[in-house]
């Protein structure tokens, strides 16, 4: 079974719905699973300094402060049950990520596994740690957490490697009609959207194996 999973590293339901599959697939261990993490940029045009996030949630959805609180709130809730710590106040600003998702890329001629360590280390230098996923020495120092070569990746990340293949990706998969995250896709025909349950993963991904795909 092919899952192509699209996201972003700044999507805090992105690592909800990504702990969540990874529980789904535990309780099906007979299930062969073919994983492939997807490019998509919740804020392709964000400057490279990035932006305050409480303002810049207030201006792209007009969220109040309490509003906002009371979301994070429940995101921390649902990662700490799924395992994934949201720090509190870890994430004040919100940066570019079209570097990393080059470096996701490359994770991936490495391998699935490598891709899929890479892609969490991300989110947790991001939401737990409160590190700029959109630095080079951040991006580098997760890289080299998963096995990768430090020195290659920061070679890579200073050079356009891997841009036009982000670009076309990202292209590819809004053509399909997907503009929020995350989209988990699977066998190129069925889609769950959003950070659900476990057990809407168990079961969904139960029911298309037994019929087959």
């Amino acid at each position: 079974m092919r899952i192509d999973f699209v996201s972003d590293v700044s999507c805090p339901w992105c690592a909800i719905g990504l702990k969540s599959l990874e529980q789904a697939l535990e309780k099906l261990p007979g299930l062969a699973v073919d994983l492939h993490f997807q490019p998509f940029e919740l804020n392709p045009q964000m400057a490279a300094e990035g932006e305050e996030i409480n303002a810049h949630l207030a201006r792209k959805y007009g969220a109040a402060p309490a509003q906002l609180e009371q979301t994070r709130e429940a995101i921390r809730q649902r990662g700490q049950a799924l395992g994934f710590t949201f720090t509190k106040g870890a994430r004040d600003r919100i940066y570019n990520t079209f570097d990393a998702h080059r470096l996701l890329h490359w994770a991936g001629e490495q391998g699935g596994q490598v891709q899929r360590d890479l892609k969490l280390a991300l989110l947790q230098a991001y939401f737990t740690d409160g590190q700029d996923p959109s630095d080079h020495q951040v991006l580098a120092n997760a890289a080299s957490q998963v096995g990768l070569d430090r020195a290659q990746a920061l070679v890579l990340l200073a050079s356009r490697r891997f841009a036009e293949e982000v670009r076309e990706a990202e292209s590819y998969w809004q053509g399909l009609g997907i503009h929020s995250v995350p989209a988990i896709i699977i066998d190129n025909k069925h889609l769950i959207q959003g950070g659900q349950p476990p057990e809407v993963f168990e079961q969904t991904l139960r029911q298309i194996a037994a019929s087959g795909g």
